[in-house]
């Protein structure tokens, strides 16, 4: 019988340990930091076509802590299923001056609304951004770049041998 309470003793105390951790991951992962695989063409040179590993980060945009320059996740305005990577060129307030590269050289000038902001892909050519569907509602920012994991090819070694992990 003292086997058995053993037994059980023991049962309990790995399920509340993979619980703990299980919890632990779940935070993490969705209100703190996870990795993001990101690829495409909008955000050539800085990012990849075939793909980058991105550390994101979900504290900045919930404390106002993102601006012009940061590279962000946002829900699409567009698809609401799809979360693209951008960069935000304005905040409310700001003056933004664009062109559609499509459409000509005309300039347009925009001032972003409040609670807004205008959100740019490196590659103007190649991107769906700001200039097709206009300022962003801050609420659909998802989460902020934090580190981008870089892998190196080699012959020699597997894919993931040769990482290193730059601060963006």
């Amino acid at each position: 019988m003292r086997r058995w309470g053993l037994l059980a003793k023991e049962a309990l105390t790995q399920t509340l340990t993979f619980a703990r951790f299980f919890c632990l991951f779940h935070v993490t992962n969705h209100y703190l930091w996870s990795p993001t695989l990101v690829f495409g063409p909008s955000m050539l040179p800085t990012l990849n076509l075939t793909g980058d590993v991105i550390l994101a980060e979900y504290v900045s945009h919930r404390v106002g802590r993102v601006g012009p320059g940061d590279i962000v996740f946002v829900r699409s305005p567009v698809d609401p299923n799809k979360i693209v990577t951008k960069r935000i060129v304005g905040v409310e307030g700001d003056r933004v001056t664009y062109f559609k590269p499509r459409n000509g050289d005309t300039c347009h000038t925009v001032v972003v609304p409040k609670g807004h902001v205008w959100i740019q892909g490196d590659n103007l050519y190649a991107s769906r951004d700001s200039r097709q569907f206009g300022p962003v509602p801050y609420g659909l920012i998802e989460g902020k770049a934090f580190f981008r994991v870089i892998c190196l090819p080699s012959k020699f070694k597997s894919s993931f041998e040769n990482c290193a992990i730059c601060w963006n």
